[in-house]
């Protein structure tokens, strides 16, 4: 290892360990390296081979002398009186490839690294307490933040310096100052001015724990709020390719699921259309993967076109669930195709053997020259387009998918849709039927095709927070839908997570190779007992909603704050941090307080305890300043604060005698838009209070619809259940 430490104390002594796990990884484990001692024998190994992190095991075989988060590394920095390099990642980010093919895979840069400074590698889906402390310091420090994340700290933990991705030397990508000279600058400032370094080092922490304490306390914010948000949303958002103005453009910019809601209470037709247009931009756009299905991660460009190629769970299960919610809302049916395919996606490309999802795919994949390359393994040239489908095909593919000789990304083509299928039939004298099914045809033929090609590097460990949210989406399509196959996927997948990501009563994080590691965070948590009331609702059975009930007593125990409300994203007795932070804020995924206060308001509507109602109001109330100043801050928050503001229909169901009466009953709820209501099937009265005194009227099925425990008429019709359910509390009234 370039410069690393004596080995006496620090490194050989762990150097049979070292080798030991190497060994174990099997003939299948290829290293990911530009270096090697022999034929697949990687020059270099480091601490990092014995994590089962993908991304850290990307970094295991750097010439770096990595150290993964731990007390080792600290321990070490103070003991050799060195400052600590912090860099995050996570496995599918492109620019951290970048970074480790420039500078960590570089032998004078590591070598530099090595001598002077104690490298820790952190990836940011396994931690994201460290994250989101550290990148809030760069935040601070910069004015922005993204991965990969560079930090600079003192052995006892504090920032110092930081900042993102930057070239390995004075000149690279058009910069004055390359990594290697900052490396050098601030380890001379951490030799020779020390009172500096802890001048920078003490503030920068002050400030990180003055910006993380919620005073609590306050009024629970009033619908004006979601008024607030309506007017932010329409007075940024993109007429014309929706989503808010500028790009990139990421999918949670504009808050849709709120949009909808909106609509649904004030008749605002601006609200229902901004959430149109963006769900119709976003299907048609390059974003969305039209061979294989499911979405990337966000668009580069103001059009939806040209997108970051990876893909992420989390963003692909928030879309599902937003496209079937259009569905319901609009009728549309293209939103409950483009719902259908996410899941399908989902199913077939990133579904482990036991039923659980994994975490996401790379963007970058190996081209035909033997180099990694973002995005060739997702765009067409003619030429191969011509080669795997027949003439008609082709002709049916380039016109709707706007395939042309020069392309639209480095001389390739992105399918993306500017013309509706109708139009591109009629020019084709080709009926609807003929041309869905041979675009139908085509897709799976270039799907096939693709496959052919090297795939992106897939992240497959399973995290209890993203395998919560496709859940939820499995179980919430499924039960829209009315497809069992989805609603079995995803008590599949609730099973492994109990089975397998759970340890004396308490989750666990994440789950690679054989092993669960981490005790869960707020997010896995709230996720999770989200998936499980969603799922109690799609099926009927209580195991789902007894599970989520004792959750959320452990999720109060270990992580609530009894005094100012709401909850910090670590529990009680997790590792000390600089701070312990309650997270508010809804980004491309939500925060963790949002989804747990509307489980929360569910719990209240399902069992009539109110103590769940008041712990909701209390986070609610926690979070009001942020949410009057900022409410696009907190747009996941506004859906629980709209249902604690509306008429939250409980709903239960008695099936008729013969059993099989439930269907018509359900199918009037799976096609209503209604986000504020709870479901529960009678006979379930001890986990689900509402249930209780509910039967049969006359031996055929019966929908009870009551507000507060007060009940109305029991109707035998689904017509009249659906006129029930149709009325709706203005929002100008609430």
């Amino acid at each position: 290892m370039p410069g690393a430490p004596p080995g006496a104390v620090l490194f050989e002594s762990i150097h049979d360990d070292l080798v030991a796990a190497w060994e174990a990884k099997g003939p299948g484990y290829q290293p990911r390296t530009r270096h090697f001692a022999a034929a697949e024998t990687p020059k270099y190994v480091n601490r990092l081979i014995r994590e089962t992190s993908p991304y850290l095991l990307q970094h295991a075989h750097n010439p770096v002398n990595w150290y993964p988060w731990g007390d080792e590394a600290f321990s070490d920095a103070k003991a050799l009186g060195r400052p600590v390099l912090l860099s995050v990642g996570y496995s599918t980010c492109h620019w951290c490839h970048v970074m480790e093919h420039e500078s960590f895979e570089d032998e004078h840069i590591a070598r530099f690294i090595n001598e002077h400074y104690i490298p820790v590698k952190v990836d940011r889906e396994e931690r994201p307490d460290v994250d989101a402390i550290y990148m809030q310091a760069v935040q601070m420090m910069t004015g922005h933040g993204g991965w990969p994340m560079t930090v600079w700290l003192t052995p006892d933990r504090r920032p110092y310096y930081g900042g993102t991705y930057y070239p390995p030397y004075d000149g690279d990508r058009g910069q004055p100052i390359g990594f290697l000279s900052l490396l050098g600058r601030l380890e001379h400032v951490f030799k020779n001015q020390p009172s500096h370094v802890e001048d920078s080092a003490k503030r920068v922490a002050e400030a990180i724990r003055s910006q993380s304490i919620q005073a609590g306390g306050g009024d629970l914010p009033g619908p004006k709020v979601l008024h607030a948000a309506f007017m932010f949303c329409h007075d940024n958002v993109d007429r014309r390719e929706g989503g808010m103005l500028g790009a990139p453009k990421f999918p949670s910019s504009l808050p849709i699921r709120l949009l909808f809601r909106y609509h649904r209470r004030t008749g605002e037709n601006a609200a229902l259309d901004m959430a149109r247009l963006t769900l119709r931009k976003m299907a048609n756009g390059g974003m969305h993967d039209h061979v294989a299905g499911g979405f990337h991660r966000y668009s580069t460009d103001e059009e939806w076109l040209v997108p970051h190629f990876e893909k992420m769970l989390y963003d692909n299960a928030l879309l599902a669930v937003a496209y079937a919610e259009g569905w319901q809302v609009t009728k549309d049916d293209e939103f409950a195709r483009v719902a259908r395919d996410i899941l399908d996606y989902v199913a077939r490309d990133m579904t482990s053997p036991e039923g659980a999802f994994y975490s996401a795919t790379d963007a970058d994949s190996i081209g035909p020259d033997g180099h990694m390359e973002e995005g060739y393994y997702f765009t067409w040239t003619p030429d191969e387009l011509r080669e795997a489908l027949g003439a008609d095909a082709v002709r049916l593919v380039e016109a709707y998918f706007n395939v042309t000789p020069y392309g639209n990304f480095e001389g390739r083509n992105i399918l993306h849709v500017t013309r509706p299928l109708d139009e591109i039939a009629r020019t084709l004298s080709l009926s609807m039927d003929k041309a869905r099914t041979m675009l139908a045809e085509a897709r799976a033929v270039l799907y096939a095709k693709r496959n052919e090609r090297p795939a992106p590097l897939r992240d497959d460990k399973i995290l209890t927070s993203w395998n919560g949210l496709m859940i939820s989406a499995f179980a919430r399509v499924g039960f829209a839908f009315n497809e069992a196959a989805y609603i079995e996927r995803a008590e599949r997948a609730a099973t492994f997570v109990l089975s397998h990501l759970a340890e004396d009563g308490r989750l666990l994080h994440s789950f690679k190779d054989g092993r669960a590691r981490h005790r869960g965070y707020l997010d896995d948590y709230a996720f999770f007992i989200a998936a499980l009331l969603d799922l109690f609702e799609a099926t009927g059975d209580v195991r789902p909603l007894r599970e989520a009930k004792r959750l959320t007593g452990e999720l109060d125990r270990l992580y609530g704050d009894g005094e100012g409300g709401a909850y910090f994203m670590t529990a009680s007795d997790h590792e000390q941090l600089l701070v312990r932070q309650k997270p508010y804020y809804d980004g491309a995924e939500p925060s963790g307080n949002s989804v747990a206060v509307l489980n929360l308001l569910r719990l209240n509507a399902l069992t009539g305890d109110d103590a769940y109602r008041a712990r909701a109001d209390k986070a609610m109330a926690a979070f009001g300043d942020v949410m009057d100043r900022m409410p696009m801050a907190m747009s996941e928050m506004l859906l629980a604060l709209d249902f604690r503001h509306d008429r939250v229909w409980e709903i239960v169901i008695a099936d008729s005698q013969d059993g099989g009466g439930n269907a018509r009953m359900l199918d009037a709820l799976r096609g209503s838009f209604q986000p504020n209501c709870v479901l529960a099937r009678a006979g379930r009265e001890a986990d689900a209070p509402i249930a209780e005194g509910k039967t049969a009227v006359s031996g055929m099925c019966t929908a009870y619809v009551c507000e507060q425990g007060i009940c109305r008429q029991p109707v035998t019709s689904p017509e009249k259940f659906l006129a029930q359910i149709s009325e709706v509390r203005s929002l100008r009234d609430a």
